[in-house]
């Protein structure tokens, strides 16, 4: 099996039905790898060793290395989204802190500066991996704001949630790739206090200045 072919954007090999014990044997042993070996040297050939299969049960399944850690990583972080509560603040001291958590992940860490330089000259990929991870927080996020705010027009409440989750997203990404989980109370408290402040904003009101 030619190594190089990880390198290359494609779709999962077609092959025998998938073995669901196979598959997080793979996702783990990727996982694993990334922290203990960063992502470049987190090889198809490196994970089928330590998962103790051969290289062609992984193309079967995964078409590049790329697909492979993408699943690996953001198939982890499919999960539930908080609950909402009656007070805003702490919804979005909560939000705050699981954005963070996640990326704070020591494989996350590791994997996404790899992802990006490898996505950096298909747009069309890395709009996939922007939206996989972002596009239902986003969602329900915009839904939150709507119910606190139903005073407020539709495209107003929408332009508030794009800024508020955009900052959201910059701020934990910057601050997990870089700091992990180091002084996370303050940082998180600080940044629900701003995207608080933020969400009062009516931007249509400011657009009318």
């Amino acid at each position: 099996m030619d190594e190089r072919r990880d390198r290359r954007t494609g779709t999962a090999g077609v092959g025998r039905p998938r073995d669901p014990q196979v598959d997080e044997a793979i996702l783990a042993a990727t996982r694993e790898l990334l922290v203990e070996c960063g992502y470049q040297k987190t090889t198809i050939t490196a994970i089928a060793r330590r998962a103790k299969l051969g290289t062609a049960a992984i193309y079967r399944r995964w078409a590049t290395r790329e697909s492979l850690i993408e699943d690996a990583i953001f198939g982890m972080q499919d999960v539930a989204l908080p609950e909402v509560t009656d007070d805003l603040h702490a919804d979005l001291l909560t939000w705050t802190r699981m954005f963070l958590v996640r990326i704070a992940e020591p494989a996350t860490r590791a994997a996404i500066p790899g992802l990006l330089s490898a996505y950096r000259s298909d747009e069309g990929v890395y709009e996939r991996l922007v939206t996989r991870s972002e596009h239902p927080a986003r969602a329900a996020l915009t839904a939150r704001v709507a119910a606190a705010f139903p005073e407020r027009s539709g495209d107003a409440n929408a332009a508030v949630s794009e800024a508020v989750f955009d900052l959201l997203m910059a701020a934990t990404t910057m601050r997990g790739l870089t700091s992990g989980l180091a002084d996370a109370d303050a940082f998180c408290a600080r940044t629900a206090d701003s995207l608080a402040l933020l969400v009062t904003v009516d931007r249509a009101e400011i657009g009318a200045r």
